[in-house]
């Protein structure tokens, strides 16, 4: 029998899995924080202009509440490679298994996919006022950047689940 698979939602797939899910929950990974850490060369900018997209970004004593999604049993495979396809786009992403608290009390481990702080494409730092700027103008593949922020920070508070920078940033990028 094969194992269920976990994926952990932090961004765009809490609102967009595209992979069909048995179950989902709120779900907390310690030692992370969600960050606009990420130049967006393919889905949210070009190459020529970049848009910023959310990543995991390691952090001492933070952590990150998001939804942990369980894979539909028998999809697990066909996940797997449309996951790899859509965040392995430029390798900036690496894969890894976490531990999830879920809020129900339970653990699980889930695949995750965390920024490469050694990519070129890794911003990590960058004031909230340049995210905004940048995140304002970018276009890419999926379309503006600002689609990918209000839906992603829409669907934070829908599930109570509380960003300071990401509502600021959604904010501000309305105002722009």
């Amino acid at each position: 029998m094969t194992q269920p698979l976990w994926v952990f939602g932090y961004g765009s797939l809490i609102w967009n899995p595209e992979f069909p899910v048995a179950e989902k929950q709120i779900a907390r990974a310690a030692g992370w924080r969600r960050s606009f850490c990420m130049h967006s060369i393919h889905h949210r900018g070009t190459e020529a202009k970049p848009g910023l997209v959310l990543a995991l970004d390691a952090a001492e004593g933070a952590h990150c509440d998001g939804v942990a999604f369980r894979v539909e049993p028998g999809a697990e495979e066909a996940t797997l490679a449309a996951l790899r396809e859509r965040e392995l786009i430029s390798s900036a992403y690496l894969e890894r298994r976490l531990p999830l608290t879920l809020a129900s009390g339970g653990q699980v481990e889930a695949l995750v996919f965390v920024i490469d702080p050694d990519h070129i494409q890794y911003c990590g730092g960058l004031p909230l006022e340049e995210q905004a700027q940048i995140i304002a103008h970018a276009i890419g593949g999926r379309g503006p950047n600002r689609d990918y922020l209000f839906a992603t920070a829409e669907h934070l508070a829908d599930l109570g689940i509380a960003d300071d920078d990401l509502g600021w940033l959604a904010q501000r990028v309305k105002s722009l």
